[in-house]
């Protein structure tokens, strides 16, 4: 099977790389690397082929700045954008600020933009793989705003399914606690994606999540940047992206007086880069764990497995509602346990949401449902009922100056809206 990575010059790219070579069950023969940007696509690139070769894959690895080559027969599709590099993230993480909104690279206002900007280049990639790629072509999507850019793929009527490494990480996290196997804790994470919840720790049919909460319930607290007292008010494990909301005001501030993850980030991968350059590294280096994504690679590799192999296990991924979660549309796409096989995932059915989840979930899946319209119409006006529709913005007299920053900010990787 021939594998292609879509923002494959990506920092990430390494250990999804590992990922895929340490399972052999997927009879990947050939890796395809693409990006837009030529010389960061060639380091990367190299520090991928003498990975590969060090760890004894016989298979191909190779780079393209041409789409339509890397597509082209391929057994599977993963997405891994950023529409505009890191200096766009800068943007989405301070414009908002000048308006006193959350500048997030996925939530608010900051996830809107790289929504807007993000989905019509994702919409083009399926296209080219609708009509390039082999028949049953998966497009496994991690480019966030997950939730959108999956709701955007499966609108269009593209073979997608969207997948976060949250919910990896807190099977990691849990096991380690409990002392268990990972594969013998099963999570109920429900909700949205960067928007759920963990209502069930069960290890071997056993719920464990009072005790968890019991005895690492401090530590978890710290770990999702949410008082302990509401964690226990809930009885369920939030994201730490719910920070945003339960404790808003106090992320604003401490977005206002700290440096930018953008800036991290830049840092960071600076540094990667020049590593990267270097010959004689064959493995990804520590660096990397601060760059964020953990456990994302092997949860792609995991879910392609899967699909590939017919297995029919459960995994956290994003997908159609249909009836899955009361009180949502059809068409919202949720994040729930799912089962795999080869005709893709199928979630199971689950207990509605508690007023408390319910009534936030539902306001941001009208925001994602208008974000995805105006992202594919470039109309002004279906992007402020958008901002209107956030709960973290809804308010005219902040979204109405703060979308015509950001949309002009943003005009060279907006054609849509700057036609």
């Amino acid at each position: 099977m021939k594998v292609a990575v879509i923002g494959g010059g990506s920092t990430y790219t390494p250990e999804l790389i590992e990922g895929l070579v340490r399972r052999p069950e997927l009879d990947v023969d050939r890796i395809v690397l693409h990006d837009v940007d030529r010389s960061r696509l060639d380091v990367v690139g190299g520090l991928a082929s003498r990975m590969v070769q060090a760890a004894g894959w016989t298979g191909e690895c190779t780079t393209t700045t041409d789409l339509d080559a890397a597509v082209d027969g391929s057994g599977a599709v993963l997405l891994q954008l950023r529409v505009g590099g890191q200096a766009a993230r800068y943007r989405d993480e301070t414009i908002p600020l000048k308006f006193d909104s959350i500048g997030q690279e996925t939530t608010g206002a900051g996830g809107f933009m790289k929504a807007l900007r993000t989905v019509p280049v994702v919409l083009d990639v399926a296209e080219r793989v609708r009509r390039q790629a082999a028949d049953g072509t998966w497009v496994i999507d991690f480019t966030n705003p997950v939730g959108i850019v999956t709701r955007a793929l499966l609108e269009g009527g593209h073979n997608a399914i969207g997948l976060c490494n949250v919910a990896i990480g807190f099977e990691r996290r849990l096991a380690a606690m409990l002392d268990v196997a990972i594969e013998d804790v099963a999570i109920e994470q429900v909700g949205l994606n960067h928007l759920s919840w963990i209502r069930s720790v069960r290890v071997h049919d056993t719920e464990r999540l009072p005790e968890v909460l019991d005895r690492f319930g401090q530590e978890l607290a710290d770990e999702v940047d949410i008082p302990l007292d509401a964690i226990r008010t809930l009885g369920a494990i939030p994201s730490y992206y719910l920070h945003y909301f339960y404790c808003h005001h106090e992320a604003l501030a401490n977005m206002k007086s700290g440096p930018t993850r953008a800036e991290e980030v830049m840092a960071i991968e600076k540094d990667l880069l020049s590593m990267y350059e270097d010959p004689s590294l064959v493995s990804k280096p520590q660096l990397l764990e601060q760059r964020g994504g953990a456990y994302y690679s092997e949860a792609a590799a995991r879910l392609l497995s899967s699909l590939v192999n017919d297995t029919g296990d459960v995994q956290v991924v994003d997908v159609l509602n249909e009836g899955t979660l009361a009180g949502l549309p059809d068409d919202a796409v949720v994040e729930v346990p799912s089962v795999i096989d080869r005709t893709g995932a199928h979630p199971i059915p689950q207990q509605p949401l508690p007023p408390e989840m319910l009534g936030l979930v539902q306001h941001v899946t009208t925001y994602e449902q208008l974000t995805v319209e105006a992202a594919t119409t470039g109309d002004r006006t279906v992007a402020l009922r958008a901002l209107l529709a956030h709960p973290l913005i809804g308010e005219w007299s902040v979204a109405e100056p703060m979308l015509d920053a950001l949309l002009d900010a943003n005009r060279q990787d907006l054609p849509a809206f700057w036609s």
